[in-house]
């Protein structure tokens, strides 16, 4: 009996090893909070920031126009959305990583892909809080002739557009091929692609549609990761929070006084 039962311990942990168990505190780098915070709290904030600019007109002369009748409004849209877009890095990390549990290819080029959109959604970014500063210093025909002067010239991240849409498309193939994601869920997150690309986008109904796919591909496996594995004791939790309260509020005063 006891040499039976050691077999069977043997042939179960060498078929641990070799067949894709899910395990989804199984994650890695950035781990199991990190990546299901941002799968929940990613999506939904650039959701929130693409709502707030909907009744707007989508492209960027109007959007300029909309900043300099409605700054805070404008500024809170786009900031939203920047720190959802922002906070998709650990979500694809840890999406990719299960994905390429049972696939490497398909995690390692779904991930990267997405990877390096994340980065040019980014850079936009950055180009969206200038073109706005410039309505409030030189108001807003000067900005929108200026950005006109410079809009489509070649930058580096220009190579980068199309992994803004392919990279969504390859991680959701994957994620469906591997069966980390059912086949709705999988197609869901695949809609992200259709997401408008470049500078001082506006919200369409299609922008809407696509994070809505976003949202229902990645929140449930985040609510997953936060709620499997043993919850943190309550000084753990106050210590962690308490840092990155304190972490955060350091990056904003930096932030001013750059």
């Amino acid at each position: 009996m006891r040499s039976t039962g050691a077999s069977a311990a043997t042939l179960g942990a060498r078929l641990h090893d070799v067949l894709p168990v899910e395990r989804l505190e199984g994650t890695g780098f950035p781990g199991r909070w990190v990546g299901g915070a941002a799968m929940v709290l990613g999506p939904l904030l650039m959701l929130a920031g693409a709502s707030l600019r909907a009744r707007f007109p989508f492209f960027f002369p109007d959007q300029l126009a909309a900043y300099e009748r409605h700054p805070l409004l404008m500024a809170t849209a786009y900031g939203l959305f920047a720190a959802g877009n922002l906070l998709l890095w650990p979500a694809v990390a840890v999406l990719a990583a299960r994905i390429g549990a049972r696939s490497v290819g398909w995690g390692l080029w779904g991930g990267a892909l997405a990877m390096f959109g994340l980065f040019t959604r980014a850079f936009h970014a950055g180009v969206d809080h200038l073109a706005f500063q410039l309505v409030r210093s030189q108001g807003v025909e000067e900005a929108t002739e200026a950005v006109s002067a410079g809009y489509g010239a070649f930058h580096v991240f220009a190579a980068l557009n199309l992994a803004i849409l392919a990279g969504w498309i390859v991680l959701a193939l994957g994620a469906w091929r591997t069966r980390v994601l059912g086949p709705v869920r999988a197609a869901a997150l695949g809609l992200t692609a259709a997401l408008p690309v470049g500078v001082l986008k506006g919200t369409t109904p299609l922008s809407l549609v696509a994070l809505a796919g976003l949202c229902a591909g990645l929140l449930p496996t985040g609510l997953a990761l936060l709620r499997e594995g043993t919850r943190p004791r309550r000084t753990s939790a106050l210590r962690w929070v308490t840092l990155v309260m304190v972490t955060l509020c350091l990056m904003v005063l930096l932030g001013q006084a750059g």
